[in-house]
């Protein structure tokens, strides 16, 4: 990467961290974004996308994707550099720095297009905070044709120069749970005459942490939290309805599923026993960052040109491009991003990214989509 191009990324991606916006309401950022890639001379796909978009260079086959999400969060920023965004959402996940570099890559792919061995889509997808971006872009055809999908997540414990690799489970698979329950209400002081709502959650949430301490084997994490209740209005009476709700975090399909069941089988028998009724509702949540066997080990050696590549533990925390990778291969990597002792972790409202960042991240993209064109095209000779 020039210095040139250097400079002009970090303008970009300070400009993009300033007006941030939020989860299917990232009208401005798609307009801005479809803007720079038009005036590269890079053709824009149409599809159904409210926002986001997809475009593409070269032609043919194969086609090797390259995604980068590009909402915010709403969370107020409490950074006071002068790039510092003021209007109550932030860039606090640093998908400015995603888009960003995903904008650089696109300049230099650009510029070789007549040598390219097939195609390069990218994938500039809306939503990646609430769960439904990968679905869409599905759902427009965006991943129709793709041999394989790249992706990365910014990594603030990292540092610049620095990748994360791993094959199979690299992020957790996410479940969002709550359980409304419902007995019968009735004076404190004769719970007999009614069915006793908060026993019974409690008793409940008391069973659940058995799943994992007693039913998952050592070698394997997983993760099940309560993080809410809500029941009871008063001191002296019984209420007739609660909930709670909170997460599990696994890291294998066969886990994940495992988790669910037994949580379903707990919730139901402990209800039984008072006599109260349940409902269980699942939020639409990211299955495990599942990488590629092939393809990582790949990867991450054609990336020790460019970066410091160490082998992490996979993260607790939940990314949708996992719904790509049930479609299509793909890796996903944890790209250094500040790595001082202090660095403010994601969704925290002091996140700071370090632009000396970015040229690993351009890097990732552009050197891992012109290996896996000549890859798939030396397979398909």
């Amino acid at each position: 990467m020039t210095a040139e191009l250097y400079e002009k990324l970090t303008k970009i991606r300070r400009d993009i961290h300033q007006h941030p916006e939020v989860s299917e309401r990232e009208f401005n950022t798609t307009e801005f974004l479809k803007n720079h890639i038009s005036n590269l001379g890079i053709r824009i796909v149409e599809t159904g996308l409210k926002t986001g978009f997809i475009a593409e260079i070269g032609q043919g086959e194969p086609i090797i994707a390259l995604r980068a999400d590009i909402d915010a969060l709403p969370i107020r920023e409490a950074n006071t550099f002068d790039y510092a965004s003021k209007n109550g959402a932030m860039h606090a996940c640093g998908h400015d720095f995603h888009q960003t570099s995903l904008l650089g890559a696109a300049e230099l792919l650009k510029a070789k297009e007549a040598e390219l061995k097939g195609t390069i889509r990218l994938i500039f997808q809306p939503a990646e905070e609430v769960g439904t971006g990968a679905d869409a872009v599905i759902e427009a055809g965006g991943i129709e044709g793709v041999s394989a999908i790249i992706g990365y997540h910014n990594n603030p414990h990292l540092k610049p120069g620095q990748i994360g690799l791993r094959s199979k489970a690299i992020m957790a698979a996410v479940e969002k749970f709550k359980v409304t329950v419902t007995g019968v209400s009735g004076h404190a002081a004769r719970p007999d005459f009614g069915i006793d709502t908060i026993l019974t959650i409690t008793t409940i949430v008391n069973n659940l942490q058995a799943i994992i301490s007693r039913t998952v084997s050592p070698f394997d994490a997983a993760v099940l939290s309560v993080t809410h209740i809500d029941a009871g209005t008063t001191w002296n009476v019984l209420p007739d309805s609660g909930y709670f709700e909170g997460t599990i975090r696994s890291f294998t399909p066969e886990n994940r599923q495992h988790l669910r069941e037994r949580f379903t089988k707990i919730v139901k028998n402990t209800a039984e026993q008072f006599g109260a009724q349940v409902t269980i509702e699942w939020g639409k949540t990211p299955t495990v960052t599942y990488n590629d066997e092939t393809l990582t080990p790949l990867i991450f050696e054609h990336s020790k040109q460019f970066a410091e590549v160490l082998e992490v533990a996979p993260l607790t925390g939940g990314e949708d491009f996992a719904t790509y990778q049930e479609h299509i291969p793909g890796v996903f990597a944890l790209i250094g991003s500040n790595g001082d002792d202090n660095a403010a972790d994601l969704h925290h409202d002091t996140f700071t990214v370090k632009d000396e960042a970015l040229p690993t991240a351009v890097n990732y993209y552009v050197q891992n989509a012109l290996y896996l064109l000549d890859y798939y095209r030396s397979k398909k000779d």
